[in-house]
């Protein structure tokens, strides 16, 4: 009978709705081992207001605006129509230029818009992310690294299936980026512990992050939630290895040979 209300209660928290990028409802149920690096002072440091910033996946802007950047030089992507919409409710009325992208691909901006392109934990295209840099332009990157929570999703999914995504990691990122010919700044990658102390906050966050536990339901899971809710009950947490990596990277301001014009003229 226990089982069955806490069912009940799980349900709830799969039910709930999310919009942005904002997880402060489950902030007091879970903790997150600091990372070495610290991507808001990363951002600061490069930034000035007569930076024209692009923050790619802004989510609904969350942290955008938490910058106190000049809203006339901000432009920002959105992919997911939730949070799209969410931001033509609050950026777009500041004067801040979003755009929905479909394609990572293609972003509909015009070539060497930026002086400096952010991503948190979203996907992107060096190729893309080349194009839109102005010369001495900047990327500032966090990303979740393709094996966040892997062992936590095989214990919770029935039958799940690896992919590729291992490879997104840092050295493989690296060589992308560096033969488009940025040079990297900064880069660093880390494993930090993510622990819930209830398992209604792993519900609520996994029926979230879709794309790492799929087909993740109450339901299809009950019986692993029920063997985590003994773990939460002799420990106090259930524990996740988290995947993370950070790279900063500049394009190249090429200029012409300076003899190009002698030779020219000498021939």
């Amino acid at each position: 009978m226990e089982y069955m209300k806490l069912k009940e209660c799980w349900l709830s928290e799969e039910k709930r709705s999310f919009q942005g990028w904002d997880f402060s409802y489950i902030d007091k149920r879970k903790s997150d081992e600091p990372l070495p690096w610290n991507y808001d002072k990363i951002v600061r440091q490069y930034l000035n207001a007569n930076s024209i910033l692009l923050d790619m996946g802004t989510g609904g802007g969350e942290y955008l605006l938490t910058l106190n950047h000049p809203y006339c030089n901000i432009f920002a992507t959105e992919a997911y129509p939730l949070n799209f919409e969410l931001c033509r409710r609050t950026l777009i009325p500041l004067g801040i230029d979003v755009r929905q992208v479909f394609n990572d691909n293609y972003l509909p901006l015009e070539n060497e818009m930026f002086d400096i392109i952010i991503n948190r934990h979203a996907a992107f295209d060096i190729n893309e992310v080349y194009r839109l840099l102005k010369p001495n332009g900047l990327f500032i990157t966090q990303q979740v690294g393709g094996l966040n929570n892997k062992e936590l999703s095989r214990f919770l999914i029935n039958d799940f299936k690896e992919i590729s995504s291992s490879e997104h990691a840092l050295k493989n990122n690296l060589l992308l980026i560096e033969a488009k010919g940025l040079t990297i700044l900064k880069s660093d990658e880390c494993f930090p512990k993510l622990k819930f102390f209830d398992v209604g906050a792993l519900v609520y966050f996994a029926k979230i992050i879709e794309w790492e536990f799929p087909n993740f339901s109450v339901d299809n899971c009950f019986k692993q939630l029920c063997l985590l809710q003994s773990i939460v009950e002799a420990q106090g947490f259930i524990e996740s290895k988290e995947h993370r990596f950070v790279i900063v990277a500049q394009k190249e301001d090429v200029k012409p040979a300076s003899h190009l014009s002698t030779i020219v003229s000498e021939t």
